[in-house]
């Protein structure tokens, strides 16, 4: 525990995690008090088409006359929401199926990485594609889509982790003693990959926040009037051929907290490894 809050005091933060860290904590401000923060509505039609830059349109407006300021600060919430969301359930049916596969081997194993295998031999982008044409574009299939697409890789990682765990002697008297496979899973093996799983839990978090972001740009992701970043490049993409810059500003947020959040992972891979700073 005490070696726990020392990696975690400031002073032992590199300035790129201290940077990373920031860039997040202001995504999160936006989005928490993305009403408040917000000059408009996130649909309200508050002026006229691509009206230019002004006191009254910070940012300009969009092709429907929506303040494109407001629709940033919403997208926050939207599309940084969803990402979170849709990475923890990958990580829930990825994670839970990894340790299972490993604790139990056998039958269990074989069908799982199968069933895994499978499902990675296809692209994953196009794979998205045509469960959403299927399936439709809500919400909840966006959600439910992506997560399962993304738990492949969960799955390989928290099982590849946990079979170099379960040999390990403690694990083997836990067995012996007659302790569940819950208790085990709980008390032995999570406790023990759970540094490289928190790293990955970011590096997924921005394959998420990509993928979800790319989808919304083909017209398959966030549904109108949801802001979403990916949405409001495509809507605006036009406006580059008059040399004008809106269309990079969802563009640049997507980047930056994709920069951020790299910062801050690749910190935690830097501490969990145990390599000296």
């Amino acid at each position: 525990m005490t070696a726990i809050v020392k990696s975690l005091r400031l002073s032992t933060v590199p300035w790129s995690a201290r940077l990373g860290l920031l860039i997040i904590a202001f995504y999160i401000v936006v989005a928490v008090f993305a009403p408040w923060l917000a000059p408009y509505g996130e649909a309200e039609v508050a002026g006229g088409e691509f009206e230019p830059w002004s006191s009254m349109f910070v940012l300009g407006t969009d092709g429907l006359g929506r303040d494109m300021l407001s629709r940033l600060i919403f997208g926050a919430r939207n599309t940084i929401g969803v990402a979170f969301v849709t990475t923890a359930l990958a990580f829930l049916i990825g994670g839970a199926g990894g340790m299972l596969a490993a604790t139990l081997g056998g039958w269990t194993d074989e069908v799982l990485s199968r069933i895994v295998d499978v499902i990675m031999a296809i692209p994953r982008v196009i794979f998205a594609l045509l469960l959403l044409t299927i399936f439709g574009t809500g919400m909840v299939n966006l959600i439910l889509i992506i997560a399962i697409l993304d738990s492949t890789s969960v799955f390989r990682l928290t099982r590849a982790v946990s079979m170099n765990v379960v040999v390990m002697e403690f694990v083997e008297a836990a067995n012996l003693r007659g302790e569940s496979l819950w208790w085990i899973i709980r008390r032995e093996i999570l406790p023990n990959i759970l540094p490289p799983l928190i790293s990955e839990f970011g590096l997924r978090f921005c394959f998420v926040f990509l993928s979800i972001s790319a989808l919304s740009f083909l017209g398959l992701g966030l549904q109108p009037p949801t802001a979403d970043w990916g949405s409001m490049v495509k809507e605006t993409a036009s406006l580059i051929s008059f040399g004008d810059i809106t269309p990079l500003l969802p563009a640049g947020a997507i980047a930056l907290l994709t920069v951020g959040v790299n910062f801050v992972v690749d910190w935690m891979l830097h501490r969990s490894s145990g390599l000296k700073d």
